[in-house]
């Protein structure tokens, strides 16, 4: 069976049949694979894997990038966190630290899972670990996580886009956190109407984001978007779980990104052009790695 167009067809099939989105992907992708429910998981399992290597790097070396950009903000984060006077606490310290580590990882040409983007690799790994570790979470959960992530990126998918260069980092760290947070709310008991507002939320507070990467290289300023879509992921998902509701539906929201991101002038969509990348230190350090 082919999978659902749209957010709302998605919460209408789940009610219907009483499962979650992480089932119904399950078995969307059984149907679509012939792959059996274990083999999926175990497929999901090592992307987990993957994840946890690099968000958990660059806590404890100092990962410097191959362009020399960025490197050790992991470091510094987790160093500053076990210091105990963070004013975020703990849980989002590690959070945003393992945000910035699978960044620095991809940086210095380490393996990652780009979910759904290289650009915004750090987003869903840090907020599912880092949720799952909270809430006393299994491994299986996580991977059944990183499932209904994957059922909310496909929505995203085939009705906007998730390039940066297409859409703008709304496109890439905004669908990436639209997909974690609405995975969360799912791993804390939530409903699927609960996650698809998480998911909403996520994308009307990032819509315009634009793609202004340094020389072109997805260090500066991806890597600490990618911890401002994880604390987005995960504040929005206590939102949802609150009761908070989107008054704007996920489709729309979604439908909204890939018009705005449209409207973009090609200077803000990962050319390296326009925004950042055009300013005085911008200019200076594209020309300190091109020299």
């Amino acid at each position: 069976m082919a999978f659902v167009n749209s957010g709302s067809e998605l919460i209408d099939i789940c009610n219907e049949k009483k499962i979650t989105i992480a089932e119904y992907a399950i078995l969307c992708e059984i149907d679509e694979t012939g792959h059996s429910r274990d083999e999926i998981f175990e497929r999901m399992r090592k992307n987990l894997l993957v994840m946890k290597d690099s968000a958990e790097f660059g806590l404890h070396n100092e990962t410097k990038s191959i362009s020399g950009l960025i490197g050790g903000d992991s470091l510094r984060i987790n160093n500053y966190v076990d210091k105990g006077n963070t004013l975020c606490g703990d849980f989002m310290g590690k959070a945003m630290a393992r945000a910035i580590s699978c960044s620095e990882v991809n940086a210095a040409m380490g393996k990652i899972v780009a979910a759904p983007t290289a650009g915004s690799c750090g987003i869903l790994p840090a907020t599912i670990i880092s949720a799952g570790e909270k809430l006393n979470k299994s491994e299986d959960e996580m991977v059944e996580a990183l499932i209904t992530a994957s059922g909310v990126g496909i929505i995203i998918a085939q009705n906007a886009t998730l390039s940066g260069a297409e859409g703008g980092c709304q496109a890439e760290c905004g669908s990436a956190a639209a997909m974690a947070s609405a995975a969360v709310v799912e791993m804390m008991g939530g409903t699927v109407e609960m996650a698809l507002n998480a998911g909403a939320i996520v994308i009307k507070n990032i819509l315009g984001l634009v793609c202004d990467p340094i020389a072109g290289l997805v260090e500066i300023p991806c890597a600490k978007r990618n911890v401002a879509g994880t604390v987005s992921a995960l504040t929005t998902a206590d939102l949802a779980m609150s009761g908070v509701k989107s008054k704007i539906p996920f489709d729309d929201c979604v439908e909204a990104m890939y018009r705005v991101g449209k409207s973009m002038p090609c200077e803000l969509r990962e050319t390296a052009m326009g925004g950042l990348a055009t300013t005085k230190t911008g200019k200076a350090l594209n020309a300190m790695i091109y020299k």
